[in-house]
C-alpha cells in the first residue's frame, strides 16, 4: 500500500471516512453458472483491491459490510463458507495488514460467536492496534437496528446506576455508545450491484452522509470504480440540512 499523496490545495474534496456495502457476490457467480460461494471467494479478492486502493486515493477510514446479522438466516453452507472466507482474509492477510499500517476494527454483535471467530477478531485488533496509515472497520454480525438497540440499553444502564443523567442524552453523547464511537462521522456509502437500499448498515451514522449506488458487482470492484464513487462524492454539495449559500 502506498502512503497517500499530500493533496494540493486545488484538489477536489475528499471523504474521511468511506463505508461500503459489497454485494453482488451471489449474481455475479450465478452469471458465472458457478455456486454462491464462488463468488464470495472473488468478494475477497475485491476487499483486497479496496483496502489497497483505499489506502492509494487518501481515505483513511474505510468501513466494509461484512456479515449482517440477518446473514445467519442463509442457508448452512453458505453461512459456513462465508466465515471459512473471514477466517481465511485475516490468517493469510494479518501481517501484509500489519506491515502496511493497517488498523483492524470489527464492529457488530460478539455474543454467541464461536471462540475461534472471537480469538481471530481479538487477533487482528490486537496485532494492528497501533497502526495508523488506514482505519479498516469490519462490520460483522452486525445489524444498525440492533446497534442502536445495544447503545439505547447501555445507556439506560448508566443512567439507572447514576453514571449519567437522563436529561444530558444528546445525539453527541448517544454517538459514545454506538460500534463506531471512535471513529469519525461518515462521509460517503457505496453500494454496489445496481441496489438502492441500505439493508441495516450504518442508519445512525449515514444521517447526513452522501450515496453512490454502482451497477458494478461487488467482485468487479476496483480501485477505478472507487476513484469514481470519489469523483461523484467530490461533486456533490454537503449541507447538512443548511440551506444552499447564496
Amino acid at each position: 500500500m502506498m502512503a497517500a499523496p499530500n493533496p494540493s490545495p486545488h484538489a477536489p474534496p475528499r471523504p474521511r471516512h468511506v463505508a461500503i456495502i459489497m454485494d453482488g457476490n451471489g449474481r455475479w457467480a450465478r452469471q458465472r453458472s458457478r455456486p454462491r460461494t464462488f463468488g464470495h471467494r472473488a468478494g475477497v479478492e475485491a476487499l483486497r483491491r479496496t483496502v489497497e486502493a483505499a489506502g492509494d486515493l487518501g481515505v483513511p477510514y474505510l468501513t466494509v459490510f461484512g456479515f449482517s446479522t440477518e446473514n445467519w438466516t442463509r442457508p448452512p453452507d453458505e453461512v459456513s463458507a462465508l466465515l471459512d472466507l473471514l477466517r481465511l482474509y485475516v490468517d493469510r492477510d494479518l501481517d501484509r495488514l500489519v506491515a502496511e499500517g493497517v488498523r483492524v476494527r470489527v464492529i457488530g454483535a460478539r455474543d454467541g460467536l464461536a471462540a475461534d471467530i472471537l480469538d481471530m477478531i481479538e487477533r487482528a485488533e490486537a496485532r494492528t492496534r497501533s497502526n495508523q496509515a488506514l482505519n479498516l472497520t469490519i462490520a460483522f454480525n452486525y445489524g444498525g437496528r440492533q446497534e442502536i438497540v445495544r447503545a439505547a440499553r447501555a445507556f439506560a444502564e448508566d443512567a439507572a446506576a447514576g453514571r449519567v443523567e437522563p436529561p444530558a442524552l444528546t445525539p453527541d453523547l448517544f454517538a459514545q455508545y454506538l460500534d463506531t464511537r471512535d471513529l469519525p462521522p461518515l462521509d460517503l456509502v457505496i453500494r454496489t450491484s445496481g441496489e438502492v437500499r441500505l439493508s441495516n448498515f450504518l442508519l445512525w451514522q449515514a444521517a447526513y452522509a452522501e450515496f453512490v449506488f454502482l451497477d458494478v458487482l461487488w467482485p468487479d470492484f476496483d480501485r477505478a470504480a472507487l476513484a469514481g464513487a470519489l469523483d461523484e462524492y467530490a461533486s456533490r454539495e454537503r449541507r447538512f440540512g443548511a440551506v444552499e449559500a447564496v
